[in-house]
């Protein structure tokens, strides 16, 4: 019989991954902070437990896929917390984002109970969470990593060791910093075109034909078409992660400058209200530091 599993938060990304642990036959215990949410899991087959301690006492491996360390610490450490009862012989796997200094001071925390820490962040938003087709990005010590696989594989397409614990935390900021910069780049590229008159979807066109092209730029084209931004990754979600990425390059030394702009301008869109819409919608930022009206449409006009 497979191990039993509990997991914690069931937000844009927890419900499908709880869902697709079900589908491969995992018993599974689900706790969130706001119940109602765990109602199509429960009709899945689903337990739900009334605390995060209830849950990791029926759990041999719990999987917290929460907000950031607020979050967790509140899980684990709360009241009714897990972290009393991740006890010799569980695994605890952390699946938020979360900085690589977090992880590697949970790591000890932990391990004084006797518990294994297990940091696995993702690659993927939300529609790879539903197919089961995220990268699954795990630090911790790599014979428990490769044991775990079954489950991992249950959730994603594929695992990348990263190193000792703290390293997937560490491979989650390098991608989303990535991610961060392009999303920016492409929307202020966009919005450099439309004052000087092109056309979006000419643009759109321009960049598919060439080796500038990219699955995000396709993916996020849909939302700068329609103006309407449903999230699949929260602004605000990438406002948070990109300060851990500038508060790790300060502790690493790593010149960071378009990494403390995009900070700059993510946090804008939060300010303006934008933070529950999809990253993509950075691109209201810039246009609301644009002028109404194109005034270099044709510079090449008499």
């Amino acid at each position: 019989m497979k191990q039993p599993i509990g997991f914690m938060g069931l937000g844009i990304m927890g419900v499908p991954m709880a869902a697709n642990l079900l589908k491969a036959g995992y018993p599974l215990t689900v706790y969130n902070r706001s119940p109602a949410k765990a109602e199509p899991l429960v009709r899945q087959g689903a337990i739900l437990a009334p605390t995060p301690r209830g849950l990791a006492e029926s759990a041999e491996v719990v999987i917290a896929m929460v907000t950031g360390p607020e979050a967790l610490n509140d899980l684990l450490w709360g009241p009714g917390g897990a972290g009393g009862a991740l006890t010799t012989g569980k695994t605890f796997i952390n699946m938020s984002s979360v900085s690589p200094s977090f992880t590697r001071q949970l790591a000890p925390a932990l391990a004084a109970s006797g518990a294994v820490l297990i940091d696995a962040p993702v690659s993927g938003t939300k529609k790879p969470a539903e197919e089961g087709a995220l990268t699954i990005l795990a630090g911790g010590p790599e014979d428990q990593v490769r044991e775990l696989e079954p489950i991992f594989l249950a959730l994603g397409k594929k695992v990348i060791y990263c190193g000792p614990a703290g390293q997937g935390s560490m491979m989650k900021m390098f991608i989303n910093l990535l991610l961060a910069l392009m999303m920016e780049g492409f929307a202020e590229a966009l919005n450099f075109g439309r004052l000087g008159g092109l056309d979006l979807e000419t643009m759109l066109t321009t960049l598919s034909s060439g080796a500038m092209n990219s699955p995000l730029f396709q993916m996020k084209a849909a939302h700068l078409k329609s103006k309407q931004h449903p999230p699949s990754f929260p602004l605000q979600h990438m406002a948070k992660d990109v300060k851990f990425i500038v508060d790790t390059a300060y502790e690493l030394g790593a010149p960071l400058p378009a990494g403390q702009t995009a900070l700059h301008l993510y946090r804008a869109g939060v300010a303006l209200g934008w933070g529950e819409e999809d990253l993509s919608a950075i691109v209201k930022v810039l246009e609301g530091m644009s002028p109404t009206v194109a005034t270099l449409a044709c510079p090449c006009a008499p």
